[in-house]
């Protein structure tokens, strides 16, 4: 018990640390942070009707009233900005967990096997990362219907490559370790060895790509609303809004399309930072 402490301790000193020498990291994290929160308190955040709409107030400019302005049907663009960061954020979450628990079990046994299944998989790694993946998206989504599931399905599958490169990479390099030896000659079967010995070594470097790749779902799914094969309307989220709001940008209305595509780009933004900041707190180099 007492060395479990003195390693959660040891570990929560060298956060701190990482935090402490890099404040963008810090800056990133508390982004992300309040974006979760944003996205759990949306009903009690947003001060209007995300979908309701009130023509007579169409397209105002920003004011104490409607702090981000109002679209062209009147609706409230913060309220919009508040709960659509709710819906991308999910579609990000659970898009790269199947990816991620998916890619890492195939990848970790392609690893440990080697042989015909490794080959195998690696051919249609390849063929699938021949593919420009939004492109891929794009197929997917308008072949299955523009709903969220289908959404979470397509970016699912884009980044699936990447964990099972990563994993059958990580676990290939340990598969003939001493303590993974020592594992077999316990008795484990190579199901047990795979999924209780070697991934949990591997999983926190996967992590930073976990960071890296939620920004790039809520980019993906933004992306694909933006062109009419995500989320349609009146559902508020970040891609149909500036898809909407485009209309009116040669019309002077800059905040139709400036208010969602800052949300996205600081979103995205915190995402990617976060990953350089959990890289420095995973690589045991760091640890000095």
């Amino acid at each position: 018990m007492s060395d479990l402490v003195l390693n959660g301790s040891s570990t929560g000193r060298h956060i701190v640390y990482v935090l402490r020498s890099n404040p963008v990291t810090a800056l990133a994290a508390t982004g992300t942070l309040l974006l979760v929160l944003i996205a759990i308190l949306a009903p009690v955040l947003a001060p209007y009707d995300p979908v309701a709409s009130n023509v007579p107030q169409a397209l105002q400019p920003p004011s104490w009233s409607h702090l981000a302005g109002t679209d062209q049907l009147g609706r409230d663009i913060l309220s919009r900005i508040i709960w659509a960061a709710r819906l991308d954020l999910v579609i990000a979450v659970s898009a790269v967990s199947l990816s991620f628990v998916t890619g890492a079990v195939i990848g970790g046994f392609c690893g440990y096997r080697g042989g015909r299944l490794d080959r195998w998989v690696g051919r249609f790694v390849d063929v699938l990362m021949a593919f420009p993946l939004f492109v891929l998206a794009m197929a997917m989504v308008a072949a299955l219907g523009n709903r969220v599931e289908n959404i979470v399905i397509a970016t699912a599958v884009i980044n699936l490559p990447f964990y099972i490169r990563f994993a059958r990479a990580e676990v290939n390099v340990r598969r003939n370790a001493g303590w993974v030896e020592a594992a077999r000659a316990c008795g484990d079967s190579h199901l047990s060895v795979v999924l209780r010995v070697l991934l949990p070594n591997v999983l926190p470097a996967m992590a930073v790509q976990i960071s890296l790749n939620l920004g790039w779902a809520i980019l993906n799914a933004a992306g694909l609303s933006f062109i009419g094969l995500g989320v349609t309307a009146p559902t508020p989220e970040w891609g149909i809004m500036v898809a909407e709001g485009a209309r009116f940008i040669t019309t002077g209305k800059w905040w139709l399309v400036a208010m969602p595509g800052l949300a996205l780009m600081l979103t995205v933004l915190c995402f990617n930072l976060l990953g350089d900041g959990l890289r420095d707190i995973l690589d045991p180099r760091m640890r000095t």
